[in-house]
């Protein structure tokens, strides 16, 4: 009754995942909270305390019907990870103000097009790094080393470190975590799937992408659910072009979850992307009337989250991680994309 309560009171927000920099107007229109701050998702949050723990007791039980893997407890999180003074920051790592979506979409001009290549490209050379130390026994905390140490070599900025306070350069969502899983001391396990969200911040531009990669010999249950997700994108990319309503990238995501009978996490969106991390537009993965067309030179995500069951979130305690209602896989794959004369350019791609 607690979690189908808490679950139905995150339902109607709409979250993206991770908004900075200053300087720029703050959008007018109503505002689809991003990640986790805003004072509504932090009161949902105050209020989910216990939640978590409550699921944990069930799980000891084993009333989670037909799960047959261990569900995710959380682990301990190391020290924040230190980033050289001179690679340039984002504003938002040390403003004390909740970032916000900004106004407006992320048009770019040559100079700003060829920055958002290099930004895509080494997102997507970290992440392709990133899945190669997939294995059983490693911990989501030592991917995370990896990684920060790889991005910061590049002399590069790993935009989820400080934003709004997140402890991580990346993201490490694990079986059930739909999004946002705090990378720490719990070792992979054979058959575990696990997203890993990558975004670099490099000269003065985001890349941001992900991906969900196998853990050693994975189920055909898992198999199924990640091919389509990444079905969902590659489907949802093919139709992008100038003039395009952002509608049907929901309309061919849903349509296609729905034929095999997979559900589609509503709560969090994608974003334009480029000089501040989140913006507009906000692209809905899932059937919706959004008003609103593509425009040449911009760059924006799309990121679906599928689900073998429940689409019902539920936030743990650290008010970042959150994990389907029913303890159900969970995948997801996230693009940097670019609008061109011809249709879509994928920037987060080696």
């Amino acid at each position: 009754m607690l979690g189908k309560g808490a679950s139905s009171s995150l339902n109607p927000r709409i979250l993206t995942t991770f908004v900075g920099d200053s300087g720029l107007v703050r959008s007018t229109r109503p505002l689809h909270p991003l990640f986790r701050y805003n004072p509504v998702s932090m009161q949902l949050s105050r209020a989910l305390s216990g939640i978590t723990n409550l699921l944990f007791n069930r799980r000891n039980v084993d009333e989670l019907a037909g799960i047959k893997r261990e569900l995710l407890r959380p682990g301990k999180v190391s020290p924040r990870r230190l980033v050289p003074n001179d690679i340039p920051q984002p504003s938002y790592v040390k403003s004390p103000k909740p970032p916000g979506i900004f106004g407006g979409p992320e048009v770019h001009d040559q100079m700003g097009i060829e920055c958002m290549r290099a930004s895509g490209r080494l997102a997507a050379q970290v992440l392709e790094y990133a899945g190669t130390l997939v294995k059983p026994s490693i911990t989501t905390d030592e991917i995370d080393q990896a990684v920060h140490q790889m991005i910061i070599d590049n002399g590069v900025y790993p935009s989820p470190l400080g934003y709004g306070g997140f402890p991580k350069s990346v993201c490490t969502s694990v079986n059930e975590c739909i999004c946002h899983g705090i990378p720490d001391s719990r070792a992979l396990e054979e058959g575990d799937i696990v997203n890993i969200d990558v975004t670099v911040y490099l000269n003065g531009y985001h890349g941001d992408t992900s991906k969900t990669f196998y853990c050693g010999e994975v189920d055909d249950e898992a198999k199924k659910l990640v091919q389509v997700t990444k079905e969902c994108l590659d489907k949802a990319i093919s139709i992008c072009a100038p003039g395009v309503e952002y509608k049907k990238i929901g309309k061919k995501i849903q349509d296609h979850a729905d034929s095999h009978r997979y559900g589609v996490v509503k709560q969090f969106v994608g974003h334009g992307v480029g000089r501040v991390f989140h913006a507009d537009p906000v692209i809905m993965h899932y059937r919706n009337k959004d008003p609103g067309r593509m425009i040449l030179n911009q760059t924006f995500t799309i990121e679906p989250m599928l689900t073998i069951g429940s689409i019902n979130p539920i936030m743990w305690d650290d008010n970042w991680t959150v994990v389907t209602e029913d303890g159900s896989l969970s995948a997801q794959f996230e693009h940097t994309i670019l609008i061109t004369p011809d249709g879509a350019e994928i920037l987060t791609q080696c």
